[in-house]
């Protein structure tokens, strides 16, 4: 009986170095598939902010051009309103100087208001 039961220990214990065997292939394969699912989700990250770069860098340029123009106009325009404004003062200014001196040259006496 001692033969038998020692057959039957030696079967489990081999069933259970396969089964150790199988289940640490089954970890690795696993393991590895997770790595190389990783390189892949990196690789398709790569792909797709080069592609949503190439895209900006297209819609930048198309609307750079726009920009460029729109900047100059307003440069244009400030530059007219600025000429508008210094001839307005230019016309002004005799007139403006003449106010000024009339009234430092010519003094209005009146009673303050605390004093009434």
């Amino acid at each position: 009986m001692s033969a038998q039961s020692s057959t039957g220990i030696q079967t489990l214990l081999e069933a259970e170095k396969e089964a150790q065997a199988i289940v640490a292939k089954a970890r690795a394969y696993r393991t590895q598939k997770l790595k190389d699912a990783r390189t892949e989700a990196v690789k398709e990250i790569e792909a797709y902010k080069s592609a949503k770069e190439a895209e900006f860098k297209k819609f930048e340029s198309e609307h750079s051009v726009s920009n460029t123009k729109a900047e100059e106009e307003a440069n244009a325009s400030v530059q007219s309103e600025l000429i508008a404004i210094k001839e307005a003062a230019a016309k002004a200014k005799d007139a403006v100087v003449a106010q000024l001196i009339e009234a430092i040259s010519t003094p209005k006496p009146t009673l303050h208001v605390n004093s009434q």
